[in-house]
This record gives C-alpha cells, sequence and structure tokens, in this order.
C-alpha cells in the first residue's frame, strides 16, 4: 500500500474504529495485550526472517556494555521541545507525536542547521508554540497543507517534500477532529481518559488511521504501535512523571520502531542483513513500505531489545525496553552512526 492510499477519510475511518470499539469488554481485552501483541508479533517475525537475523550470540555482552544510567533518567532538551507550560506541552507533545513521522523524506527535508530532520520537526513546532501559543484542536482541524509547509520551513516546489506536509496536514486535521468529536477539543481530556495507563493511551490513539500502525507479514498482522507508544513515554519525560504525565505502566512499553534504532544494532553487529538488502540500503534506495525486508527490520529490533532487557534482568539491573530505546536511539545522533553507513529510508506515516 502505498503512502498517498493512506489518506483515507477521516470520518469513515474514525467511523469503523467507534464501531469496533463500541464494546467496553472488547476494548479492555485490547488494553490489556496491546504491548504484548506488539511483543509477540515481532519474536514471530524474528523467528521466521529472511532478510534480518539477531546475531543472539552477541545480545549479552552487548546489553552488559551499556551506560544504564543513560536508560534511568532521559531527559528532553528545552531549545526544540515545548516545556514547563503546563497543559500547553500536553498539547505540544500530541501534535509533535502525531507528525512524528516523515523519516523516509528527511534527506528532501530542508533542515536547519545542525540538526536531523526530527530535531527540525520539533524545534520548528516548539517556535510556533513559543511565538502564537499552542494549535488548538479548532486550528489543527483547518489547516492547510501550505501552513505546514510555511511552520516548518520547507520548499513548497519540492514534490516529496510537499507530499510530507500534505500527509503531515492529514494527521494534524485528524488530531484536531478527533479532539473536537469525542473529548470537547481538549488535549487534557484525551490523555485523562487514559486513567494513567499508557497502553490505554495507546489504544485511544490508534483510533486515528496514521497510528494505527500495523503491517501484513505472510499470513500474520505484526504490530508496532511506534507513535502511539511514544506519546506517553514522551509526556512523562517532559512532565517529570506528574500530573498528565504519570502513567503506572511505562515499564509494558516496547521500543518505538523506526529506522534509527536498527541502523545502530546493525552498526553495532546485532542485527545482520541480507546482503542484497544491504545494499540496497548502503545505496540510498528506499525500502518499500510494509514489505518483508521494512517488517523483518522494525521486528527483529524490538524481539533484539527484548532479549537486552532480559539479559540485564537476569544481571539484576532493572531496565525497561523503553529506557534502552532512548538509549539507543540517542546512541544513533553521534556522528560516527551517521557517517559509517545510511540507515533503510521508508516513505511512511509511522516513522
Amino acid at each position: 500500500m502505498s503512502v498517498v492510499s493512506r489518506q483515507l477519510s477521516v470520518e469513515k475511518n474514525l467511523h469503523i474504529r467507534e464501531n469496533l470499539c463500541k464494546s467496553v469488554s472488547q476494548l479492555k481485552v485490547m488494553e490489556s495485550s496491546l504491548t504484548e501483541t506488539v511483543r509477540s508479533s515481532c519474536k514471530e517475525v524474528a523467528e521466521r526472517a529472511t532478510y534480518v537475523r539477531i546475531d543472539d550470540d552477541a545480545i549479552r555482552e552487548y546489553a552488559l556494555s551499556f551506560p544504564i544510567e543513560q536508560a534511568i533518567s532521559p531527559e528532553l532538551d528545552p531549545n526544540t521541545h515545548y516545556l514547563d507550560n503546563g497543559e500547553g506541552t500536553v498539547a505540544f507533545f500530541l501534535t509533535l507525536d502525531t507528525i512524528n513521522f516523515g523519516s523516509g523524506y528527511f534527506p528532501q527535508l530542508r533542515k536547519r542547521q545542525g540538526l536531523s530532520g526530527y530535531f527540525t520537526v520539533a524545534s520548528s513546532l516548539n517556535d510556533f508554540y513559543n511565538n502564537q501559543g499552542p494549535l488548538s484542536a479548532e486550528q489543527l482541524s483547518q489547516l492547510k497543507v501550505r501552513d505546514c509547509t510555511k511552520m516548518f520551513g520547507q520548499n513548497p516546489e519540492n514534490k516529496p517534500v510537499q507530499e510530507l506536509m500534505q500527509l503531515f496536514t492529514t494527521a494534524l486535521n485528524d488530531l484536531g477532529q478527533y479532539l473536537t468529536r469525542y473529548y470537547n477539543g481538549s488535549f487534557l481530556e484525551l490523555v485523562e481518559a487514559a486513567d494513567n495507563s499508557a497502553e490505554r493511551l495507546a489504544n485511544l490513539l490508534v483510533k486515528m488511521p496514521f497510528f494505527d500502525d500495523v503491517e501484513s507479514y505472510d499470513d500474520m498482522r505484526v504490530h508496532f504501535y511506534k507513535r502511539a507508544q511514544l506519546t506517553s513515554a514522551d509526556l512523562s519525560i517532559a512532565l517529570k512523571g506528574q500530573g498528565p504525565g504519570r502513567f503506572e505502566d511505562l515499564h509494558k512499553l516496547t521500543i518505538f520502531a523506526d529506522n534509527l534504532v536498527p541502523h545502530v544494532l546493525r552498526i553495532d553487529g546485532i542485527l545482520l542483513y541480507d546482503e542484497n538488502l544491504a545494499k540496497h540500503i548502503d545505496s540510498g534506495t528506499l525500502i518499500p513500505s510494509g514489505s518483508a525486508q521494512e517488517v523483518e527490520i522494525r521486528a527483529c529490533a524490538v524481539h533484539a531489545v527484548e532479549l537486552m532487557a532480559e539479559e540485564l534482568r537476569k544481571a539484576g539491573r532493572e531496565v525497561t525496553s523503553q529506557g534502552l530505546d532512548y538509549l539507543l536511539w540517542n546512541r544513533g545522533q553521534q556522528p560516527y552512526y551517521k557517517r559509517i553507513k545510511p540507515r533503510h529510508r521508508t516513505r511512511t506515516v509511522f516513522y
């Protein structure tokens, strides 16, 4: 399925999601199983995979080499994130994580000096919020492509980037309409509806199409829910675990499967790629969204980190998959990981 074909009618998709979740008992089953479904489906892919392999023998030594303190006390940069602004911070992270995708387009993105694609987007949104205040649900619903193009400082003549700006616009329109329909236009009401559960918040978010991060692989469905899980983690860090940033089940989260953590694991020798897949990635060729290669890359990264977390717990080190994701993602920001080989690029709305 192409990226553009994912731009389904918001009304139609929300209606479908609403019907699927009408039963309270069904919703509770979903809530209790979302993260375990991610774990189990990614494990099965890793066991079946033909393009990507985990070097199981290297897992323990690699995990024990981690500076675990980096996984325990994550922080966000106030220069790129809208912090210490109460409900405005809640609005910022819900909005940012709604558009926290586009890595396949980032080589085309007009980046701010010294910043990656993600930090360019985050800092641009932060500047807008600092100058004009948070965007309301109504404003999000009414955004146009030209508004996003201007807000994120992009070139309106660059066709791939304009495709990304269209996807940003659709995602933000979705969020605004969803908040208006179900939560009185309130970001805070949406978070409060999760009742301090990261898993429940993820279930609320995946009712929006661009958060519904599930792919087909052989005869199975593989669940990732990258941004739906990431939102509660971001809120927790930004709000220091207080108020709407308090989630009692953050330990249940998996890593937030994207293209950077797998890249770090490949460079560090944990993920081993098929020769042809490696050549495609190294040449800068796009990996199709939903392809077996892409699903295996993401799923093997999820499962590899689960294996690392297990080894660390056996060694008496308390750590979460979320914490390891933070550590590995930030490791990937180092010049070495950016210079030695390119990461895989897929044009998708999920990361």
